[in-house]
């Protein structure tokens, strides 16, 4: 009886491994477009697994990621491929790299040159296919079809030209300059206030705005310091100017304290006569005053 046993298991470690792949009934597909200022997606259902999508946050390009209902992949890597399909004879699948895939409900996420090739892909009929190898050998395939993708794209397209300039990551740290050596806003400074802006009033959730005024060494301490505060109180009263509340503006001036780099030539002053924007979400409790004082800010310099 042992000996049979071992034999069993000896013919089922000799087959090979399985191949599973997960792909929708070609009746079945369907594209759908979902997004607002902040981000647009245009993904596929996929039956059985979740869903293959590309995504575009404000100020970036397109990722393209799967979407998974369960634990369907192991750790490890895939191939990402913009495969031919069965109707065009001749024609070679394209290999686009390989991606790492991780547990969770987002195994991966490719770069933007890989979603859009696969984007480029499926406007010329191929479809988006993610190969993954198991440590025991097997291989799962998860594809994504052309079909009906022409019409979902140009709406996608639509609600990309909706999307914000940036993103919170983007916006949340920016630096207004007045290279001029002045407190007057120019008109690129003024460009950079209106992107913030209109962040702002898109996501009622950023609701506390830092402001930290800044000189270089040219004149002496007291004069750089009301220089930075001056060129602060030129930002927010801008930002207050578009609708912004003065009550979610804090304001610090640090004079040529914290030099972005060393005071030895006129490029690198203007680079240290500056405002730097700090945007956060903060909850009521946790809000600093609104706008510092004098006393506060010479302590500080």
């Amino acid at each position: 009886m042992r000996q049979r046993y071992l034999a069993l298991l000896s013919l089922f470690a000799s087959l090979p491994a399985m191949a599973i792949t997960f792909q929708t009934r070609l009746e079945s597909i369907e594209w759908k477009v979902e997004g607002d200022q902040f981000e647009c997606r245009l993904s596929q259902p996929i039956t059985d697994f979740g869903a293959g999508e590309f995504v575009r946050r404000a100020g970036e390009q397109a990722i393209f990621r799967i979407k998974a209902s369960g634990a369907m992949m192991g750790p490890g890597s895939a191939t990402l491929l913009a495969a031919a399909a069965p109707w065009q004879p001749g024609r070679g699948d394209i290999n686009l790299g390989s991606v790492r895939v991780s547990n969770g409900g987002f195994p991966f996420n490719s770069s933007q040159v890989q979603a859009g090739r696969l984007i480029n892909g499926l406007m010329d009929g191929r479809s988006p296919v993610i190969r993954h190898y198991s440590r025991d050998g097997g291989t799962m395939e998860v594809r994504l079809l052309p079909v009906k993708f022409n019409k979902a794209f140009s709406d996608y397209q639509m609600c990309v030209t909706k999307l914000l300039p940036m993103n919170f990551d983007q916006v949340k740290q920016a630096e207004v300059g007045f290279p001029g050596g002045g407190i007057e806003l120019d008109t690129r400074a003024k460009s950079q206030l209106q992107t913030v802006v209109a962040y702002l009033k898109a996501d009622p959730t950023v609701n506390h705005i830092e402001l930290d005024g800044h000189s270089d060494n040219s004149g002496n301490r007291l004069t750089n310091r009301d220089l930075s505060r001056r060129r602060a109180l030129a930002v927010m009263d801008f930002l207050k100017a578009q609708g912004v509340p003065e009550e979610q503006i804090t304001l610090r001036f640090h004079g040529e304290r914290y030099p972005l780099a060393p005071n030895t030539n006129n490029a690198n002053r203007a680079r240290n006569r500056r405002v730097n924007i700090h945007l956060e979400r903060v909850t009521p409790d946790e809000k600093p005053a609104p706008v510092a004082s004098a006393g506060s800010a010479a302590s500080t310099s």
